[in-house]
């Protein structure tokens, strides 16, 4: 009898288990899939995403909710624009820097229409850093999962995605293109962070794969590679290396106090982070300032680049700095280099200038300091310093001058051999100089090529002594000329 009723009961609950098992299966048929996946995809979110707007770019108003459909209605999403999705990175203060409402209105002011998202992910970015770094995984996953949502729920087109990632931000917003269905198109990291990212495999950090088109500006690119603040390998399809990608200019003690007596403290945390955020200012600037667009050259070193040997637009090889960058995918990864001023407008002209010093009698020197002045048909830019690193009888050398005044086409310059030093006793004694027929010059951003000759058919430059003029030439140039057969 007892055994009879352990088998009844038992039989009971086979058919319980088997009933269950077809509800299950039935309410699983019925049910669509996005909502089936709902609790399982964005369950372990944490990152919030805020759709922030012109009016009010420091607010996070409204925010789009991955599986919550109504959200995007009732921040008024728009499905035809463009979508700018920012990524803040590390935090000491757990609250959002001041460049980012900066960011979000040049966004707006630029493109009116678009969708501009802040990702908020302060609490992992305000711990320890490698703890904050670690994190940079899970963000970039929520980003991707909040992407796919966006695409497959309402056939949002990547197209029109464009992520632009902040420091450790910048390696979130790579895993994030990485883990797409499918690829997004655009992600622009701004000095994207180096401690534990510089030898990192390329899945764990921001790289060419991770979108359409990937560019990189590197500001802050000082000391061993894995301590510098910024990552100093090329990680896009374009790298571009403001000012060598170091120290930015501006970014000194002695400017730092200048602003903070005309500006307040107010933003005393850009000063202290300022070749690091340069990257963010600097594309700012490219939405801002849409006539005054700084362009970048391709070139291996910035060692070369200082000796205006990189001036070159033929093939690719210069490009627009920031948001009109042209998407130019090469097969290995383009660096770029430019000078900038020291604040906005940051735009400035490049000239590759090659001298030919002949000498009867054979000097070398080494660090000299020179004054370059240039003379346009609109304008005029005097005495701009630079040091040559090493001048030689009978050689010919290439150097970089530029300004940030636009003289329009150049025609004539003069050259000026200045002391070492007051306290320099050689030039009590010696009175060191070259001749110097003629100068070749290019102008960087109009590629345009000149020559300039002496007025005297041969002009001496003295050290200490006044400068050298050379007007444009009244023809070309003899090719036969000794030792000046070089060109820009």
């Amino acid at each position: 009898m007892a055994r009879g009723a352990l088998l009844a009961a038992l039989g009971l609950w086979i058919h319980y288990l088997a009933a269950l098992c077809t509800a299950t299966a039935t309410t699983q048929a019925t049910v669509p899939r996005s909502t089936r996946e709902t609790k399982r995809d964005f369950e372990g979110i944490e990152s919030k995403f805020s759709l922030r707007t012109a009016d009010e770019p420091d607010d996070d108003i409204c925010y789009l909710v991955p599986g919550q459909e109504d959200t995007v209605a009732r921040c008024n999403f728009n499905h035809t624009s463009k979508t700018f999705v920012v990524i803040h990175g590390w935090t000491v203060t757990g609250m959002y820097e001041s460049w980012v409402p900066k960011l979000v209105d040049a966004l707006y002011k630029r493109e009116p229409d678009s969708n501009v998202v802040v990702v908020d992910w302060l609490s992992r970015a305000q711990q320890h850093y490698p703890v904050s770094a670690a994190y940079t995984k899970l963000v970039g996953k929520d980003v991707a999962v909040f992407i796919d949502w966006m695409e497959e729920q309402f056939n949002y087109p990547l197209d029109n995605l464009h992520l632009l990632g902040y420091s450790l931000g910048a390696h979130a917003a790579g895993i994030a293109g990485s883990l797409t269905k499918n690829k997004i198109n655009r992600i622009t990291g701004l000095d994207p962070a180096g401690p534990n990212f510089e030898y990192a495999e390329a899945t764990t950090r921001l790289s060419p794969d991770d979108a359409d088109f990937v560019d990189v500006l590197h500001t802050y690119t000082r000391g061993s590679p894995d301590r510098s603040i910024g990552i100093q390998k090329p990680v896009g399809h374009i790298d571009i290396y403001p000012n060598g990608g170091g120290f930015q200019p501006g970014c000194n003690l002695g400017e730092a106090l200048r602003l903070i007596a005309e500006k307040g403290l107010g933003d005393v945390d850009q000063l202290v982070k300022c070749s690091h955020e340069r990257s963010i200012h600097l594309f700012i600037d490219s939405l801002l300032y849409e006539d005054k667009t700084s362009l970048a050259y391709r070139c291996n070193t910035r060692e070369t680049f200082e000796k205006g040997l990189c001036l070159s637009c033929r093939k690719n090889r210069c490009n627009n700095l920031g948001y009109p960058v042209n998407k130019v995918r090469a097969k290995r990864n383009s660096k770029m280099y430019l000078k900038t001023r020291s604040q906005m407008p940051y735009k400035v002209f490049h000239y590759q200038v090659k001298v030919h010093f002949f000498g009867k009698v054979n000097v070398t020197k080494t660090n000299q300091p020179f004054l370059v002045s240039l003379y346009g048909t609109a304008d005029e830019s005097k005495n701009i310093a630079l040091i040559l690193p090493e001048i030689s009888t009978n050689k010919t050398y290439s150097f970089l001058v530029y300004t940030e005044v636009n003289i329009g086409d150049l025609l004539m310059l003069t050259l000026q051999w200045e002391k070492e030093s007051i306290f320099s006793w050689s030039d009590w004694w010696t009175s060191y100089a070259f001749d110097i027929q003629r100068v070749r010059v290019k102008a960087g951003e109009t590629q345009k090529k000149m020559v300039f000759c002496s007025q005297d058919g041969i002009s001496h430059l003295r050290r200490g002594k006044k400068a050298v003029m050379f007007v444009k030439c009244a023809d070309k140039p003899n090719k036969t000329d000794k030792g000046d057969q070089s060109r820009p």
